[in-house]
């Protein structure tokens, strides 16, 4: 179990962090410029983006392909966080440890190829076989 002083300086650390949000959150809410109703102006209501009004709409229709790639490029990423962390201990690990990152990076293969052979990677338009209409 902890002890009390083993977390003594992360507790204050916290402590003094959280005053710290709390006195900068205070000030600004006292400091800040308030303007309501006509005073606002209408200009106000407008988002200032380098000095150009803006046009259209602001949302934009992103193919599927883009959501997956970046889903993919987060868990193949998250493999860089494990072996990066088993780096340092690679000798203290012993052939066990490297047996195990070595089954891990294997199984991040296959998922890989999986991806790859299933088409998951491409982000062109695919084509289609046209049917024969007999």
């Amino acid at each position: 179990m902890w002890s009390f002083c083993a977390l003594h300086p992360l507790m204050l650390y916290a402590i003094a962090i959280a005053a710290l949000l709390s006195v900068m959150l205070a000030l600004a809410s006292v400091t800040g410029n308030r303007r309501v109703g006509p005073a606002r102006g209408a200009s106000m209501n407008l988002p200032f983006e380098s000095g150009i009004l803006p046009v259209g709409s602001a949302h934009l229709r992103l193919p599927v392909q883009y959501y997956l790639i970046a889903v993919f490029f987060v868990i193949f990423d998250a493999e860089a966080v494990f072996l990066f962390s088993w780096a340092p201990i690679v000798r203290q690990a012993g052939w066990q440890g490297y047996a195990a990152v070595l089954l891990f990076t294997v199984y991040l293969g296959i998922a890989l190829a999986y991806l790859w052979r299933s088409g998951g990677l491409e982000w062109g338009p695919t084509q289609r076989l046209a049917r024969k209409v007999s």
